[in-house]
Formats: C-alpha cells, sequence, structure tokens
C-alpha cells in the first residue's frame, strides 16, 4: 500500500469530504485505495481511493470553477496556477482512521511512502474491521 503526504490544511478538507481534488504539479498512474499521511505527522490518519488523474486545469478561470472541488480558496488560486499546481488527482471515499497509524519515514519521501505489510495491515485492519 503506498500512502500520500498531503500538508494540512487539505488532508483535514479532504477526511471532512470538503475536497474531492488534490492538486499536484504532474499526472499520477497509481490508483486504489491509498493511506493519507498528515505531513509532519509520522502518521497515517486516514484513507481514500485515488481513482483518477485528469489533464492540468488550462487557465485561472478553469481553476476558479472548479474550487467546490479543489477547495483552494480564491485568495491563493492565482499562487497555486502560476506555482503548477493544475494537475487533479480524484480522490473518493475519504475517511479518517479512528486510531492514526505511525510508520517510519522513508529518506527522500516527499509526495508518496510505500508503507510496509505490517503498517499497511494496521491500516486495513480499521477500514474493514
Amino acid at each position: 500500500m503506498k500512502a500520500l503526504i498531503i500538508d494540512e490544511s487539505w488532508i483535514s478538507k479532504i477526511l471532512r469530504g470538503k475536497k474531492t481534488w488534490e492538486m499536484r504539479k504532474t499526472a499520477c498512474h497509481i490508483r486504489g485505495r491509498i493511506g493519507l499521511i498528515r505531513k509532519g505527522s509520522g502518521q497515517i490518519v486516514g484513507v481514500a481511493d485515488l481513482v483518477d488523474s485528469r489533464a492540468p486545469l488550462a487557465s485561472r478561470k478553469d481553476y476558479a470553477a472548479a474550487e467546490r472541488l479543489h477547495g483552494i480558496p480564491s485568495a491563493q488560486q492565482g499562487q497555486a496556477f502560476a506555482g503548477g499546481w493544475r494537475t487533479p488527482w480524484i480522490l473518493v471515499n475519504a475517511r479518517p482512521l479512528a486510531r492514526p497509524v505511525s510508520y517510519v519515514h522513508s529518506s527522500g519521501a516527499v509526495i508518496w511512502v510505500n508503507l510496509t505489510p505490517a503498517v499497511a495491515r494496521r491500516v486495513s485492519a480499521q477500514v474493514e474491521g
């Protein structure tokens, strides 16, 4: 199982169902259930199903029109768009874990963490159990 590192406040919005597009700089080819890591916490705090990666948004107008999906306030959209955060990764069925699961953060992991089988089992046990 892979886990995606997401900064606050975005991860909280995802876990509350207020954000279904995680904006990134490049496309993603991973699909299926992933863990959600709150950046800097050393813990998997939720899971979601990564179902798609769409083409980058072409204009600031498109960015503004998709605000209800990506959750980036209008005051921050110009900076996000200019910074290249234009590619939506589509997350569904996001939910918090009842008890965050600690993991060992691999050196150099910035976007993804490959969870050990034992950690993945602890995450799955909460989701399925």
